[in-house]
């Protein structure tokens, strides 16, 4: 511990033995820094907030730019492209310089580094200005950033209500134009689709419409076979009834032949067959007729009104099992045609598939296009009705007061902190390189041998005099150092105040 405390005794003694050259090297220093702090440029800020406000009605069933946010959106990130700049360039005093459009590049790309547009929230908006012009006041450079700001505010609103309102109408022109051009191609191509189905209609619709037609056609005949199946074996099962009936009731009288009917009704009951099947039916209407007649009659037989009943069942049915085998001949006959077309004529059926191709195309976009203009012309009428958002400056561009960099106050005690340590850093440097020891145990040490003692330095009265003077040389010119700080640091705020 005491040796450090005695190498900072040391070199305190080595600075202050060449304190002149210390204060000359901080002066140095403390003047060039001054002078390149002065030389930065003041730079202002002003800032602006806007909230936009996108509910809409109808917007969700107009699909007004998804209620605006997204239109909103687009607008906030090309706000502050080349485009705008330049607007804003040419409205405000930056354009006054501009001569050529390399003049005005620059100029962009200068504003476009001072230019940010931040979201804050989902509808709140930050616009901020930062100018800082070497080659103007600061008056000129608080008043520049303000008029930025406001022509941005200007163009967001443009390009949000009057804008839409124009890309509308120029939408629905440029619609109009679309559709009528659909419309000459889909009459062509309607002409061609007419032309070839007169002249081969079993082509209509190309290879994908016979495919869909086939495939139908192929389904409808499986049903009506087995339509055609069922009603075959319905025919053979009255065949089988009518075998067994006789045609002549053999019998003593109506008592006889009603109780014939009486056990065929039970058999066919005994079978399954229920009383809405037409046999049971017919049966049981023989029986009513049977018992209104009454009993009595002649010993002979007499004709059996069952079998009458399973003749007529019968040609109903034969005649459903005959119409259902025309209509299966008929069904083959539209499949191997249909496959026959397929197959003979390639292509045609390739010309039909281009054709049908071609104007389902032309029909779903002409569809298409028209239903979008009807959606865009119900838009513009909604927005020059009422606006699809509302625009508001919650606030206005700020008008700054002081500048937002450099801090030029805390630049000016940077710099008086550098220039007094590189004074001490100076002479503590200078003492090291010409090997003179401040202190005699500092000379022991460095030479390995006892240091008897040490000559203290005697001044006579003409010295001391010179002595005395040349200190207070030395604090008024360090009290000077700081006299010029404070000095310019008054500049500073008084400058600020002119700002003001």
């Amino acid at each position: 511990m005491n040796e450090i405390f005695e190498e900072l005794r040391a070199g305190l003694a080595s600075v202050w033995h060449r304190r002149w050259l210390a204060l000359g090297v901080a002066w140095a220093i403390c003047l060039l820094g001054w002078m390149a702090v002065a030389m930065i440029p003041n730079s202002y800020e002003s800032r602006a907030r806007i909230y936009v406000q996108s509910d809409n009605v109808l917007s969700d069933q107009l699909k007004i730019a998804n209620g605006g946010r997204e239109e909103i959106e687009r607008v906030r990130k090309t706000l502050i492209g080349a485009i705008n700049l330049e607007k804003v360039v040419r409205a405000t005093d930056l354009g006054r310089t501009v001569a050529t459009q390399r003049d005005m590049d620059r100029a962009v790309d200068d504003l476009s580094e001072s230019v940010k547009v931040e979201s804050q929230e989902d509808r709140l908006f930050t616009i901020t200005a930062t100018i800082g012009k070497s080659d103007r006041s600061d008056a000129s450079n608080a008043k520049l950033s303000q008029d930025v700001v406001q022509k941005l505010i200007d163009i967001f609103r443009e390009e949000n209500i009057a804008g839409s309102r124009g890309e509308v109408a120029e939408t629905v022109a440029f619609l109009d134009q679309q559709l009528d051009e659909r419309k000459a191609e889909l009459e062509v191509a309607e002409q061609k689709l007419s032309t070839f189905e007169a002249s081969y209609p079993g082509l209509v619709g190309g290879s994908s419409a016979i495919s869909g037609r086939l495939s139908a056609t192929r389904m409808e005949l499986r049903g009506v076979d087995a339509d055609l199946a069922a009603a075959q074996s319905a025919l053979a099962a009255v065949n089988g009834q009518l075998a067994g009936t006789p045609r002549v009731i053999a019998g003593s009288g109506g008592d006889g032949a009603l109780a014939q009917a009486n056990a065929q009704l039970a058999g066919m009951q005994s079978r399954g067959l229920t009383d809405n099947h037409p046999d049971v039916i017919a049966l049981k209407r023989q029986i009513a007729l049977l018992d209104r007649a009454g009993a009595g009659g002649p010993q002979g037989g007499m004709a059996n009104p069952a079998y009458s009943s399973l003749i007529s069942i019968k040609a109903e049915r034969e005649a459903n099992v005959q119409a259902l085998m025309a209509r299966k001949a008929a069904l083959q006959s539209e499949v191997s045609g249909a496959m026959a077309d397929q197959a003979s004529e390639p292509a045609v059926a390739a010309e039909a598939n281009r054709i049908s191709r071609d104007y389902d195309v032309l029909k779903r976009k002409y569809d298409e296009l028209l239903q979008n203009r009807e959606e865009m012309r119900l838009r513009g009428q909604v927005e020059n009705e009422r606006a699809s958002f509302q625009f508001d400056v919650v606030d206005p561009p700020s008008a700054p007061r002081q500048p937002a960099s450099p801090n030029r106050p805390l630049l000016l005690f940077g710099v008086l902190l550098a220039g007094i340590a590189g004074g001490i850093a100076a002479a503590f440097g200078v003492g090291h390189i010409r090997s003179t020891f401040a202190t005699a145990s500092g000379l022991e040490k460095a030479l390995g041998l006892p240091v008897l003692g040490s000559i203290s330095e005697a001044l006579s009265d003409a010295a001391r005099t010179l002595q005395r003077k040349r200190m207070k040389h030395f604090y008024a010119a360090s009290a000077s150092l700081a006299g010029m700080f404070g000095v310019l640091l008054t500049i500073e705020f008084v400058q600020r105040g002119f700002v003001a």
